[in-house]
């Protein structure tokens, strides 16, 4: 991904200015930032969601974002879910989602509906359709909310598996908890991107 003088206001009140950004394959990255800094409207420009002001974003391959705001329909299964999601991705199987819900030990959730699901396995469902079509780029806004310590380990795992496999991966978060599982680690202040040093480049 190769993001260029991304610039974003509300108003008068500016948010992003001129940002740059890039996200090479392979490589494990983080943002952080205070509440407010404007890390989720940074996220929602390059996921696509938001038009920026100013500036451009760039990406090759299959693309993938977890929001932090989980979007599920509260009386579909979670396999309802992907068989929903796998016909809207023009998925021949559902084998990638499967072995991402082994990882996270959702399999066993099935066939319960997404409304009495709890905020962590909500959230599992969330990640594993963000994945479910092996993206080469990859968004993940918060994507450990909610998660217990085990999930939260294997959710590292995975995202060092996602990484080694060449695919290029975005956590961002308001705090900068495991910063050493990290490739880079940028700061998000001021409407600017700032290099967070002692991260193993």
């Amino acid at each position: 991904m190769e993001v260029r003088d991304v610039r974003h206001a509300y108003g008068r009140r500016e948010v992003l200015r001129g940002l740059d950004l890039d996200l090479r394959p392979g490589v494990l990255a983080g943002i952080v930032g205070e509440n407010g800094a404007g890390k989720s409207t940074l996220l929602k420009i390059l996921s696509g969601e938001l038009r920026p002001l100013g500036g451009t974003v760039r990406h090759q391959g299959r693309f993938g974002y977890c929001p932090q705001d989980v979007v599920l329909n509260d009386a579909l299964t979670v396999r309802q879910h992907l068989q929903f999601f796998r016909a809207a991705l023009g998925l021949s199987d559902l084998r990638h989602a499967e072995e991402v819900m082994e990882v996270l030990r959702l399999t066993e959730y099935a066939d319960e509906r997404a409304g009495r699901l709890s905020g962590g396995t909500r959230q599992k469902l969330n990640l594993t359709l963000a994945l479910m079509h092996d993206p080469q780029v990859l968004l993940l806004d918060e994507p450990y909310q909610g998660f217990d310590w085990d999930t939260y380990r294997r959710f590292w795992d995975l995202a060092a598996r996602l990484r080694d496999a060449g695919r290029s991966v975005l956590v961002v978060s308001h705090l900068a908890y495991d910063a050493e599982r990290l490739d880079e680690l940028w700061r998000l202040e001021v409407g600017l991107l700032h290099p967070v040093t002692g991260v193993p480049a």
